[in-house]
């Protein structure tokens, strides 16, 4: 018998599954990217043009290879025959892991799990909000000819933010959102292709590529910082390919045929090449731009200060984009409280009643007070955190997390190894251990590298005070 903190959809006949290659792709790309491919440039600026490069097609195979054996995991071998595409599904991360590593490992994953789909949805919110501050800064700087300092407060971009949330939180489950999705993966073009854009304009500008090709190169900082920083570029691009958080419920929406796997596979081998291209390109013309002085994030941290109106659609775009991953990152959050809450009270009329409220041209939406409450006070929640402590919190999640490796890495490897029988000692075996260990090597440089950060932000963030 499964524990409460674990709910299985037995069959095709469930939900419908309507999801597919590009619904699928789309959820794949939004959770990715998030504002992380603005960032790349001061990524590749902490490990030179040699390593930094290198390090992101490094991370880019692993993620695609850890992802296809996750992928792997979506149906349970089936106990008659050993066949997994005739077995049982798995419709989130922690049913895989209960069904294949045990109900302990469940436990931990589904804890690692929500704790990063939590984190992500405090990130949506303070990248968000900076991206609007952003907006109102440069509009702000142009209409005085740069002569008002233009102080602008965090807060009520958040707290708007935080209305809309509330508003889309009530979409029912992660099978209604893939239109939110492709509006996000499609902001996301647009500001990626804006960004590459000012980089090319300021290389050709300066008539020169900026950079070097030493690792920890940059700027005046001291040697241990540089070497804390390089710690951190290499965590952040590990995290820039791990999307296993939302992968698995992800593919519990594509529907069949072909079978679920082969189109997840699909799906991530698109994704991983379309978000390497752009992460490479961002990242180089950026560092190419910019050199020692590469900002973490060119097109909010004002790496650029004009044309004005270009960088205007470029955070709007940023913005509209986070709109949809603070959704995709909540919604199996969501999906496991209320599944939660449905089993331990069963019969219970508060949870499970409903009213039908007529929508003109849109049909009609059922609405669960439950779920209206519940997920309100989430997202005031997310919105209240990211308000007090937002840059604190998330890496301080992060470092209780060990980073990318629990997620994409061991928990893949360990069910793949589990569920195909891969004799002990054998070369495959070995492979795999030695790629999760080395996974593991550099999680722990990356969570070290958070730590000094962490101190600055303790003495630079006070609650209710980020501004621009």
């Amino acid at each position: 018998m499964l524990p409460q903190s674990v709910s299985r959809k037995s069959d095709d006949e469930d939900h419908p599954r309507t999801g597919t290659l590009w619904t699928a792709s789309a959820n794949i790309i939004t959770v990715m990217v998030g504002t992380g491919v603005l960032s790349r440039a001061w990524d590749i600026a902490q490990l030179g043009w040699i390593a930094g490069p290198a390090v992101m097609l490094l991370f880019s195979f692993v993620g695609y290879y850890t992802s296809r054996l996750l992928s792997d995991c979506y149906r349970t071998n089936d106990p008659k025959t050993g066949n997994p595409k005739t077995g049982e599904r798995n419709s989130t991360y922690m049913d895989c892991v209960y069904s294949i590593l045990g109900g302990a490992k469940a436990r931990v994953c589904g804890i690692l799990q929500n704790m990063t789909l939590f984190r992500n949805a405090i990130r949506c919110i303070v990248d968000a909000s900076v991206g609007m501050m952003a907006i109102k800064y440069m509009n702000c700087l142009h209409e005085s000819d740069g002569e008002n300092s233009c102080s602008i407060l965090s807060n009520p971009y958040m707290i708007a933010f935080g209305i809309t949330e509330i508003l889309l939180s009530q979409i029912p489950d992660f099978d209604h959102i893939w239109w939110l999705s492709i509006v996000a993966a499609v902001m996301f073009g647009v500001y990626s292709l804006i960004g590459i854009g000012l980089g090319i304009a300021q290389v050709a500008a300066s008539g020169s590529f900026k950079g070097s090709l030493k690792v920890i190169s940059v700027g005046d900082a001291t040697e241990t910082q540089k070497i804390w920083n390089c710690f951190q570029a290499l965590g952040n691009i590990a995290s820039a390919y791990s999307f296993s958080e939302i992968l698995i419920e992800t593919q519990d929406t594509i529907g069949s045929p072909p079978s679920e796997v082969k189109t997840m596979k699909k799906a991530i081998s698109l994704s991983t090449v379309a978000m390497t291209s752009i992460y490479m390109l961002c990242g180089c013309m950026g560092y190419a731009a910019f050199g020692d002085d590469t900002p973490t994030n060119f097109l909010i941290s004002l790496g650029f200060d004009k044309p004005f109106w270009l960088l205007d659609i470029a955070n709007a775009a940023v913005v509209i984009n986070l709109v949809g991953a603070y959704q995709i990152n909540s919604q199996p959050i969501f999906a496991f409280v209320e599944k939660k809450v449905d089993q331990r009270w069963p019969r219970s009329e508060l949870i499970a009643k409903e009213i039908k409220i007529p929508l003109p041209g849109l049909g009609q939406y059922n609405m669960k007070p439950f779920r209206l409450v519940w997920r309100t006070v989430f997202v005031i929640l997310t919105t209240v955190i990211s308000m007090l402590f937002p840059f604190v919190f998330n890496e301080i999640l992060d470092i209780i997390s060990l980073g990318f490796w629990p997620l994409m890495v061991y928990f893949p490897v360990e069910m793949y190894i589990r569920q195909k029988q891969i004799p002990r000692w054998s070369t495959k075996w070995v492979s795999l251990q030695m790629l999760s260990m080395a996974c593991l090597v550099m999680s722990i440089m990356a969570t070290v590298g958070l730590i000094p950060g962490l101190k600055d932000d303790f003495k630079d963030n006070s609650p209710f005070g980020m501004s621009y």
